[in-house]
């Protein structure tokens, strides 16, 4: 299941905004479909990243797959424990899993993210 206090992409990565701050990582649907995940790396601090553009990247022993921002901003943290131990996105892609935090640049990029309800329908197609 979904949290429903997320915003879905297309691109099967997830944003939850609470206090001014977003937190970035990958779906649940995005981490069964890779399989078990071996490698992560993401933008540094203080880096910039785009709505649908490359934040990261998500090596497992399927596939290397770009990791899609939902968001635009500024990159504030990063989850150096998922780094340490990528198993964490396969484990709780939603808690502990978690890639980047940023600062949101355009809060209106929000509207063209889909709810949980939208996730789950287009992901069960």
């Amino acid at each position: 299941m979904n949290p429903k206090d997320c915003k879905y992409s297309k691109g099967h990565t997830w944003v939850r905004v609470a206090g001014g701050e977003a937190i970035i990582g990958i779906t649940d649907y995005a981490q069964q479909q890779m399989g078990s995940i071996l490698f992560v790396e993401t933008k540094e601090v203080g880096s910039q990243i785009n709505q649908f553009q490359p934040c990261g990247t998500v090596e497992s022993d399927k596939a290397t797959s770009d990791v899609m921002s939902p968001i635009s901003g500024e990159v504030v943290a990063v989850n150096q424990e998922a780094v340490d131990a990528p198993e964490l996105l396969n484990q709780d892609p939603y808690g502990a899993g978690w890639l980047l935090k940023a600062r949101p640049a355009n809060p209106k990029e929000l509207d063209d993210l889909m709810t949980a309800e939208q996730f789950e329908a287009a992901t069960s197609q």
